[in-house]
């Protein structure tokens, strides 16, 4: 494949692909998630359903905590693919864990379908819980 000028079709590749290795048992509702760095390194995570509800994990933090294992910080885009109807952004967990790291980041919703949905993350997260929130000053 020729990389796209803006690397989104490589992101958005990535993130299909992790959704078809979801493990959705219980919802089968199959998330997928590419997270990329400021380097341009893309990591993808999918959705891991646990009988212990609610222990499974989400693809978006998923793709995050592989980010950071892997010593990334800063990241400028985040694509979520779903087999749903329309485009589905990340809940509001994902969102507080993603805030941390880059308020400003570039989401992008996708679906099988071809849909596509796009917004800012201090968008979706307007008034988010940050480090800066435990300041006792």
């Amino acid at each position: 494949m020729t990389p796209s000028r803006d690397g989104i079709a490589e992101a958005n590749a990535a993130a299909l692909a992790a959704m078809r290795h979801a493990y959705p048992l219980y919802s089968h509702f199959r998330v997928g998630a590419a997270l990329r760095a400021k380097d341009g390194t893309l990591v993808a995570g999918c959705n891991v359903e646990n009988a212990a509800f609610p222990s499974g994990t989400c693809a978006e933090r998923g793709a995050l905590a592989a980010a950071v294992a892997k010593g990334h910080r800063k990241f400028d885009l985040l694509v979520v693919a779903t087999d749903a109807g329309e485009p589905t952004p990340p809940c509001g967990m994902c969102r507080q864990a993603v805030m941390e790291f880059s308020p400003k980041l570039r989401v992008i919703a996708v679906t099988t379908g071809g849909k596509r949905s796009e917004w800012v993350l201090t968008d979706l997260l307007p008034q988010p819980f940050t480090p800066a929130s435990l300041s006792s000053t």
